[in-house]
């Protein structure tokens, strides 16, 4: 048992919902045992309670909840910065070839190493990813993931159209390699399935149904959805008998509560309300809609329908794996829609960078905040002395502001520990904390 005293943040509230400061929690100390949170309160309250307790001092800057991404490509690690180009140019040019290399499970192994190392390095402890046309490569990822400890939740990606003929499944070997993960990997440790079409545009009917079988196994879902107006236009020539993107997933049963569909930059009224209807989740990618042009998010109109966002950093077309840069170009994005868009306030982007995707990909009893009962997935954000950030930190009114200074300034250089199910995780670099 470990007390650590640090000036601990989170968003138990929804500041969605009512008044976004309401939603705002600080303490001075948190008390884990056994890599779950058993007391919460004032430093001085919990050594009180248990006095022979060592107390693990996390001085300077703020104790936040690990970050939640819920939309991110694991074979795309090393493809970020392929700038300039649409979407369907971009995955032809940047996105399809590195993925081809996957095929080479070795390869794959490194790639998978980096992109988790990646992702606690940036503070995210739990993900819903997006994974990869090959089996032996999620069998890497999901095997690299169970060692670190993560929350991982992911799927083979499957296309059997419009794709190079590598990437390509038949709709039987889909269901057959996909059953066969399920079978080894969900609901192993801290570890999940999620059944993965990459879009409309490369699945057919065929295998959007075989994904409907699957989802029977107690599965997530994930795909894209109206990112780019060239994809929506082609999807809709592919399916003439759909009334919008949304119904291609609709009618074979792949909309529900578990199912989180990345972007939804361009959605119709209609498809808004059937997401509302069935409870699913939209991953608000903000750094890449803006990198490839895509397009700017309706948030308003997403939470006027009661859909639930959270955020996805959509790695390789994201521009990093560090969520509050996510949370910043998100409130620079609503800005930008001036009367249309939302006014985000630091327990807003907070929110959306936590909590908002654990209760996405329905990990909300364990992790997104740090209530009493929860996981310890926390990140430890400290400035190095005299930074630009440190003077800002030094300089905050409260608790809000200091939040905003954080999301303004924090890089992942900032993050000085992360901790994975109570254990400090190795690749995150920072110093020892005293």
């Amino acid at each position: 048992m470990t007390i650590f005293a640090a000036t601990v943040v989170d968003t138990p509230g929804d500041p969605f919902t009512g008044d976004p400061a309401a939603a705002l929690a600080e303490d001075g100390a948190l008390l884990v045992r056994d890599g779950v949170i058993r007391a919460r309160g004032s430093l001085a309250e919990l050594r009180a309670a248990r006095p022979g307790e060592p107390v693990t001092r996390l001085d300077g800057g703020l104790l936040l909840p690990g970050f939640v991404d819920t939309h991110v490509h694991f074979p795309q690690i090393r493809a970020i910065g392929g700038l300039g180009l649409p979407l369907l140019d971009w995955l032809e040019q940047c996105a399809l070839p590195e993925e081809s290399k996957l095929a080479d499970r070795a390869y794959a192994r490194a790639v998978a190493a980096e992109f988790l190392d990646g992702l606690v390095a940036a503070g995210t402890t739990s993900a819903l990813v997006f994974g990869s046309h090959f089996a032996p490569a999620m069998e890497e990822l999901f095997a690299a993931a169970a060692q670190r400890g993560l929350n991982i939740t992911s799927g083979l990606v499957l296309s059997d159209r419009k794709l190079p003929p590598d990437l390509l499944h038949s709709p039987e070997t889909a269901l057959a390699d996909s059953a066969d993960l399920i079978l080894r990997w969900h609901d192993r440790g801290r570890l999940r399935y999620a059944v993965t079409p990459r879009f409309s545009l490369s699945t057919s009917d065929e295998m959007l149904d075989a994904c409907a079988q699957l989802l029977g196994k107690g599965v997530w879902f994930t795909s894209h959805i109206n990112e780019n107006l060239a994809e929506v236009a082609t999807v809709a020539g592919l399916f003439p008998g759909a009334r919008h993107y949304l119904d291609t997933y609709c009618r074979h049963g792949l909309v529900t509560p578990r199912s989180v569909f990345a972007h939804n930059v361009h959605p119709g009224d209609a498809e808004l309300t059937l997401l509302a209807e069935h409870g699913a989740s939209v991953a608000h990618c903000p750094t890449s809609n803006s990198a490839l042009g895509s397009g700017l998010f309706p948030l308003r109109r997403h939470v006027e329908h009661g859909i639930h966002v959270a955020l996805g950093s959509d790695v390789g077309a994201g521009s990093g794996l560090f969520l509050p840069k996510e949370a910043l170009q998100a409130y620079f994005v609503q800005q930008l829609l001036g009367p249309a868009g939302m006014s985000l306030t630091p327990a807003h982007l907070l929110y959306l960078a936590t909590r908002a995707g654990a209760l996405a990909i329905g990990l909300e009893d364990r992790v997104g905040d740090l209530a009493v009962g929860k996981d310890f997935d926390a990140v430890w954000l400290r400035p190095a002395a005299g930074s630009t950030l440190a003077v800002n930190l030094r300089h905050a009114r409260d608790t809000s502001d200091a939040l905003a200074r954080i999301f303004a300034l924090a890089t992942p250089a900032d993050v000085a520990g992360v901790w994975v199910g109570g254990v400090r995780a190795e690749s995150a670099a920072s110093p020892a904390p005293r």
